[in-house]
């Protein structure tokens, strides 16, 4: 290969081609920071993509509510309550909701309070035969 062909053959990449291209990444990071704060804030997803916050709530309180009895196995039968079960799971959600104290949005916080009140009224009145205040769980209630 000749010197000329040498130089022919060699790419001659100048400044403003890199800058160019420094550019157009940084907008497509932005774009893409941007697509995962409306994410985020729409609830579809928790930070860094991670699921939401109320799914997690979600799946400990329906462990807790296998726990107390109030679901159906796979062909209708009723599943006996386990009341050391549900106080484990119960008590789960109290230690999430302590570790998350000054954490969680308000309606995180309201959402959880809201089902820890449950679970522990359900909870009371299948280990004591008490009735909750505001009396009874109605029949339709999963929780019954």
């Amino acid at each position: 290969m000749t010197e000329q062909q040498g130089e022919a053959g060699r790419i001659h990449i100048d400044s403003d081609w890199k800058e160019e291209a420094a550019r157009e990444k940084e907008k497509l990071a932005e774009k893409e920071r941007d697509a995962e704060a409306k994410k985020a804030e729409s609830g579809d997803v928790g930070p860094g993509g991670a699921p939401p916050f109320m799914e997690l709530v979600n799946l400990m309180a329906m462990q807790a509510m296998y726990a107390l009895g109030g679901m159906q196995g796979p062909s209708g039968e009723n599943i006996p309550p386990n009341p050391i079960a549900a106080k484990h799971h119960i008590d789960l959600l109290e230690v999430l909701s302590i570790k998350t104290k000054g954490n969680l949005t308000d309606d995180e916080h309201k959402a959880l309070d809201a089902v820890l009140y449950e679970l522990r009224m359900v909870y009371v009145q299948m280990t004591t035969g008490a009735v909750p205040p505001g009396g009874p769980i109605p029949e339709g209630d999963p929780l019954a």
